[in-house]
């Protein structure tokens, strides 16, 4: 076992930032509560409306347009469930915007996927028409960056479309800020959805943003918290370290280089250490810091367990649904072969990691995927 650990899972849960530490327990200090309109209560307010101007600077988005939530969770249940009549999406979307989706009454329109990873947003055409001519209330629904491949998704291009039929856009960019430039104005969504400890802030806080005219329906009733959007008394430690790891995130430069300078190497050093090993989505444009390593005939989750026993984290799919056994949904919707889709690793860099680091989880690799006994 290695002397200390190697994190390498990032898409999961990024450490948490020391400024968003410290903002968190400058937050705890401070009494009231938000909605009093005391001096205690107005100091509890200050310091979420400040977090909330430094999420939306982070998205160039308007301070009034973000919403905080428990996490994107929340959030993406929330746009689910605001009484579409149809609702077009990916099978490639996270668990949280599948499955409140399909408990709907909603027409679920299936948007396909390439071999590569890519949705193809042309195929909505026909659907958005037909929606359009019912006067149906549609939802187009397609992440900005797939959180198993790290493939950047067309969502300008299906969010122009979409508004062309009339129907509503949502986008979880969870995985995109700090990766790859994220403009809420540019990619010209209705709804967007963050989450804070994908950026380096706490677990248990987000966002949900939305287009000033596309008010939802509030998905949590019972208070006039977040301007009547959201009830329930603000997690105020939780969004200070939202704001703080927000700004800290952009204040960054080159990091995006550097991850991609590393995982280039983290995939040379696996495809000459095990040359039947498939990196997936590598045709496509991805987001920097993230590889999806397939090694067919080696059950990704016992990878997974022999690369921790070696003192390196990475996982199997989506942190969310990888203690369940079995192909990811998103290589399969990706129509890659099921000894493909069984196999497949996700490895996810941070800011901090390291080439010592990538040699680490190269030498765990070259030990653990030549050994007989994980054979499937």
């Amino acid at each position: 076992m290695t002397s200390a650990r190697i994190y390498l899972d990032h898409n999961a849960s990024a450490p948490l930032r020391p400024e968003a530490r410290a903002a968190m327990l400058t937050a705890l200090n401070v009494a009231g509560n938000p909605s009093s309109v005391h001096a205690e209560g107005r100091a509890v307010r200050a310091i979420i409306e400040s977090a909330r101007e430094e999420v939306a600077r982070l998205l160039n988005a308007r301070p009034n347009d973000v919403v905080f939530t428990s996490g994107a969770t929340e959030a993406n249940n929330w746009v689910m469930s605001a009484g579409w009549d149809v609702i077009c999406l990916s099978a490639m979307e996270h668990d949280s915007v599948l499955a409140p989706a399909h408990r709907t009454s909603a027409e679920i329109v299936e948007i396909p996927a390439s071999k590569s990873g890519v949705a193809d947003v042309d195929a909505l055409g026909e659907p958005l028409a037909r929606t359009a001519q019912g006067s149906k209330l549609a939802l187009v629904s397609l992440m900005l960056v797939n959180n198993e491949t790290g493939v950047i998704q067309p969502v300008e291009q299906a969010a122009a479309l979409a508004h062309e039929h009339g129907a509503v856009v949502h986008v979880d960019a969870v995985q995109a800020p700090g990766r790859i430039p994220v403009d809420f104005a540019a990619l010209g969504v209705d709804a967007l959805v963050l989450s804070a400890h994908k950026i380096g802030g706490p677990r248990g806080v987000g966002a949900l943003v939305v287009r000033e005219g596309a008010d939802l329906p509030p998905f949590v009733i019972g208070g006039g918290q977040e301007r009547r959007r959201r009830g329930g008394t603000e997690n105020v430690a939780g969004i200070a370290g939202f704001g703080a790891a927000a700004a800290a995130l952009a204040r960054e430069k080159d990091v995006a280089a550097h991850m991609e300078r590393l995982r280039a190497k983290l995939e040379d050093g696996v495809r000459q250490a095990t040359p039947n090993a498939v990196v997936v989505g590598k045709e496509s444009a991805r987001i920097a810091n993230t590889s999806c390593i397939a090694l067919p005939g080696k059950p990704a989750e016992t990878l997974v367990i022999k690369l921790d026993l070696a003192g390196v984290a990475v996982s199997a799919g989506a942190a969310c649904s990888s203690g369940k056994v079995g192909s990811s949904h998103v290589l399969e919707a990706m129509g890659l072969a099921p000894e493909i889709a069984r196999s497949a690793i996700r490895v996810s860099l941070g800011p901090q990691t390291s080439e010592n680091d990538i040699a680490a989880f190269l030498a765990a690799w070259e030990k653990i995927a030549g050994s007989a006994a994980i054979a499937a």
